[in-house]
């Protein structure tokens, strides 16, 4: 989690996460949309694939960058326990009470309806 999060702590580390997240790149490709130096951008993408957030593959003679995000998972369980609820959610958890406790009473009341029908 530690590496995950020294990772993501650079804006041109997360520029680059981000451009991954839709479709796999060169290094070259990358390094382009930056005003830094390719050497730079290496050691960045470096950093992302020691991190496990990124990872490389061999095409032909050329390497792309593919994001992986599984290294998160653990980060987000643990950043979760920072985070409040939303007003919709508290109300979604309001609404599932409620449906729950018209689910119970009308069980009482057709289990005393029925048992009025045999006693009658």
């Amino acid at each position: 989690m530690d590496e995950v999060a020294g990772a993501i702590a650079d804006p041109v580390r997360r520029t680059i996460l981000t451009m991954l997240r839709d479709s796999r790149l060169s290094a070259g490709e990358i390094a382009d949309r930056f005003m830094i130096s390719r050497p730079a951008v290496s050691r960045h993408l470096r950093v992302l694939r020691e991190s496990g957030l990124v990872r490389d593959e061999l095409v032909g003679r050329r390497r792309f960058y593919v994001l992986d995000a599984g290294p998160f998972t653990e980060l987000v369980e643990w950043l979760g326990q920072f985070v409040r609820p939303s007003g919709l959610e508290h109300r979604l958890d309001a609404l599932e009470t409620e449906v729950y406790r018209t689910r119970r009473e009308r069980r009482t009341r057709d289990l005393a309806e029925r048992e009025e029908e045999n006693t009658a």
